[in-house]
C-alpha cells in the first residue's frame, strides 16, 4: 500500500519539526515545506540580529531538521502573498483604528490557503502543522477541539477552518505537552529541541509596531485626544498609534489612570477615559465563520488569544454578523481582535470584533 503523502509546514521551530517526525513514524510520506515570507533586504525595520518566525536562520533550522528526520525539504516563495494578506492587512487595521491579529491572518491566508494551493503540485492533498489543537471525526464531519494541554492550546488562531478543510489537515501535537515535544526532539538530536518560541511579530521584530506602521501610512492624519465629555485634552499624530485599552503615552495629568476607550477614524478623535469605561457586555462579530453547523447552547467565548473563556449567548443578525451577549461584563474587548466561540472544548466558530460596541457597562 502506498503511504499517504502529507506536506508539513516547517517554520524552523521545535513544534513543526516534531510534527513532521511523528507523521513519518505513523507511516506517512512526509515532505517538509518552509515558506519564505519576507527578507531582511526588503524590511529595514527588522534588526539584523532578530530571529523571529520564518527568518533566514529559521529556514536553515527547518532544512537541518528535515535532513535528520530523513524527509525532503522545499522552500516556497510566498512573499507577495504575505505582503498582501498579512503586512498590508496589519497596517490597514491600525489605520482604521482597530487592533490586528497578524498571526491569525497568516494562518488563514498563508499557512493553509496558500499551502493547500501548492500541495497538489507536490502530489499531496494533506497538509499538517505544529499547532496545538485536535481534530475529531464525528460521523461524516470533522470537529476542531482545544488541545489536551490547555496551556499551549492554539485553536483560537485556527477558528476559520471548516469541517471540509479539516478533513485534509493533521495536527499531530494535539494530545501531547510542550515538554514532551522538546524531549522527543532532543532524543533525535534536533537542533530545534530547546529553541525558544518566537514571541515577536515576525516582520516587526522587537521594535515598536508604530515605527513599522508609520513608514507605510499617511502620518499627517493628526487629530484630537478628547475625554468622555468631548473636551480636548491633547493632540495626536495619527489614530494608527493607538489601540483600545492602551494606557501608556496618554495625557491626563494626575489622578486615576487613563485608557483609550474609543477610536473614531472619521473625526480622527481618540477618546480616553477610566478603566470602568472599557467594560463591555454586548458586541458584534464581523466576517463570522463556523467550523460545523451553528450551535447556541452552553457557549463560551475568548476575546483574545489564550484569554479566559467567558460564558455568552449568540444571535445571528445576517450579513456575516453575530451579536454576542456576555453573561458578565468584561474588559479587553478590542475592535480588530477576534472573538472565538466554544462549546466545551469544541470550537464552534468566530469572527472579528466590530468597531461598533452595542452596549457598555459602566458599573465597576
Amino acid at each position: 500500500m502506498i503511504p499517504k503523502r502529507v506536506i508539513v509546514a516547517m517554520s524552523g521551530g521545535v513544534d513543526s519539526s516534531v510534527a513532521a517526525l511523528l507523521l513519518k513514524k505513523e507511516g506517512y510520506d512526509v515532505i517538509g515545506v518552509t515558506l519564505r515570507l519576507w527578507s531582511n533586504t526588503n524590511n529595514q525595520n527588522i534588526a539584523a540580529n532578530h530571529r523571529g518566525c520564518c527568518s533566514p536562520e529559521d529556514v536553515d533550522d527547518a532544512r537541518q531538521s528535515c535532513q535528520i528526520i530523513g524527509i525532503p525539504h522545499y522552500l516556497l516563495n510566498a512573499e507577495a502573498e504575505f505582503k498582501s494578506h498579512v503586512i498590508d492587512y496589519f497596517v490597514q487595521e491600525y489605520a482604521r483604528g482597530r487592533t490586528p491579529h497578524p498571526c491569525l491572518a497568516c494562518n488563514d491566508k498563508i499557512k493553509f490557503d496558500f499551502l493547500f494551493g501548492r500541495a497538489q503540485n507536490l502530489g499531496s492533498e494533506l497538509i499538517a502543522t505544529g499547532h496545538y489543537a485536535k481534530i475529531i471525526k464525528n460521523d461524516n464531519t470533522y470537529e476542531l477541539h482545544k488541545a489536551d494541554y490547555l496551556d499551549k492550546d492554539q485553536s483560537y488562531v485556527l477558528h476559520m477552518l471548516t469541517s471540509e478543510k479539516l478533513e485534509y489537515i493533521e495536527f499531530p501535537l494535539g494530545t501531547i505537552s510542550k515538554p514532551e515535544v522538546r524531549q522527543i526532539a532532543a532524543e533525535l538530536g534536533l537542533k530545534t529541541a530547546f529553541k525558544k518560541d518566537s514571541q515577536d511579530i515576525c516582520f516587526v521584530g522587537k521594535k515598536d509596531y508604530r515605527n513599522f506602521v508609520n513608514t507605510r501610512v499617511d502620518i499627517s492624519s493628526s487629530g484630537e485626544i478628547v475625554d468622555n465629555n468631548g473636551k480636548k485634552i491633547g493632540e495626536h499624530k495619527g489614530v494608527h498609534e493607538f489601540t483600545v485599552g492602551q494606557r501608556k503615552g496618554l495625557p491626563g495629568g494626575q489622578g486615576e489612570a487613563k485608557y483609550v476607550t474609543k477610536i473614531d477614524v472619521s473625526s480622527k478623535k481618540v477618546h480616553i477615559g477610566e478603566r470602568k469605561d472599557l467594560l463591555v457586555q454586548n458586541f458584534l462579530l464581523d466576517e463570522v465563520s463556523f467550523v460545523n453547523d451553528i450551535v447556541t447552547n452552553n457557549l463560551t467565548i475568548q476575546t483574545r488569544y489564550n484569554s479566559e473563556d467567558l460564558k455568552c449567548n449568540i444571535n445571528e443578525i445576517g450579513n456575516g454578523q453575530l451579536e454576542v451577549t456576555l453573561h458578565e461584563s468584561t474588559y479587553g474587548v478590542a475592535p480588530g481582535q477576534f472573538g472565538v466561540i466554544y462549546q466545551g472544548t469544541k470550537l464552534v466558530g468566530g469572527g472579528r470584533i466590530s468597531s461598533k460596541v452595542l452596549e457598555k457597562s459602566g458599573n465597576g
